[in-house]
């Protein structure tokens, strides 16, 4: 039986809906949205899911990211849905079953019962939680967290959050300051565990002594980035590993070190025709030593963001306490630099400045690490 409110949240829910729907057929045009809109607002290509699975809820390409090691570790089809276009593209790589998730007012007719119902982060849809609940299916929240930035905004809300709270069974929250906070809003069967997104640390597969001089590894780079860095580099700052994110790039980089050292006191080397790091500039032109390269460095400059690429995953230097900088365009890693402490983000324009005082930047650091082994156990006594 509904209450009150549910049917009230639902007609508020229609009108705003029919409202809406000339601004959405007009947003549907924007070829960002095209495929997303019409998808979540009119089930285009969008039917509910046809098995009853492991359903995972995420947001966007961050968190789609963050469940991969769960995903992995239970080897088996999983159900996946998200909101946005990046989302939905890379939780493509985890099952062949994704969906976006469609507006509230539809998921009474849409959603289907399921073994469990995983919801990421701050997902909290109050239609998704009642319904799944309504089809018996049960429901947990993962990596849950409340940021100092929108406590005071959730506790004005608290009253509607408790209402959503009421129909979440378990709740794997990322630190002891978040569980307290998802109390007051009436959270319960609450478990610290630590941030996912840091369960699965880096590896290294190669140990190589680290040179006297300082490092300054360019790592995941992009077309015009090594430019940018190049040209903010000068031989007194100390060493510069180059390691550009694709193989068929790495000949085009070397024709621009090499144009770059013409007629300066720049030594240079590939590392695949040498294997160490005695030049000023090294280019590192074979795959799978990134991690390696991070282990000896003192600072990282990150690629993907000084293009409008979205960035690249800053744990990885962070794990190793590189001084890390990223370029403003790192849209796609948001969630991954919450995770770390001390990282610069800058304007193309500052990079300079900034490599003059590198050596003076704090080292990053991690300010957590976490755990999926409770989250599997939950997931097991659901099969």
């Amino acid at each position: 039986m509904l209450s009150l409110f549910s049917i009230f949240y639902f007609l508020v829910s229609l009108l705003l809906y029919i409202l809406a729907i000339p601004f959405i057929l007009f947003k549907s045009k924007n070829k960002k949205y095209k495929k997303a809109l019409p998808a979540r607002f009119f089930l285009k290509d969008n039917n509910s899911f046809s098995e009853s699975k492991i359903w995972f809820h995420v947001c966007s390409f961050g968190e789609t990211k963050a469940i991969k090691p769960i995903v992995e570790a239970l080897n088996e089809d999983v159900n996946i849905s998200v909101i946005t276009n990046t989302g939905f593209e890379e939780a493509k790589k985890l099952s062949k079953n994704v969906r976006f998730l469609p507006y509230e007012l539809l998921l009474p007719f849409w959603i289907k019962k399921q073994k469990v119902l995983l919801v990421m982060e701050a997902e909290l849809w109050y239609m998704l939680f009642l319904v799944a609940k309504i089809k018996k299916t049960k429901t947990i929240l993962i990596n849950a967290r409340i940021s100092d930035r929108s406590y005071k905004s959730y506790k004005k809300f608290s009253w509607f959050y408790k209402r959503i709270f009421k129909n979440i069974d378990k709740v794997f929250a990322q630190s002891e300051i978040d569980k307290n906070r998802l109390e007051e809003l009436g959270a319960k069967n609450i478990e610290v565990i630590g941030n996912i997104k840091l369960a699965t640390l880096p590896k290294r597969s190669n140990k190589y002594k680290k040179p006297s001089e300082f490092i300054i590894t360019a790592g995941s780079t992009h077309e015009n980035e090594e430019e940018l860095i190049l040209n903010s580099y000068e031989k007194k700052f100390g060493k510069l590993i180059i390691v550009p994110r694709h193989p068929e790039r790495f000949e085009k980089v070397n024709l621009l070190i090499n144009n770059f050292i013409k007629n300066k006191d720049i030594t240079y080397h590939k590392f695949s025709l040498k294997n160490d790091f005695s030049s000023d500039i090294i280019l590192v032109d074979v795959m799978g030593e990134l991690n390696n390269i991070y282990e000896i460095s003192d600072a990282v400059i990150l690629g993907g963001a000084f293009e409008k690429i979205g960035g690249h995953n800053p744990v990885e230097p962070a794990f190793f306490n590189c001084r890390v900088i990223s370029g403003e365009n790192y849209f796609n890693q948001k969630a991954l630099f919450e995770c770390i402490e001390n990282y610069k983000i800058v304007e193309n324009s500052q990079l300079k400045d900034i490599m003059r005082d590198i050596k003076n930047l704090k080292p990053a650091s991690l300010k957590q690490t976490g755990t999926i082994e409770p989250i599997l156990r939950e997931i097991n006594g659901t099969r």
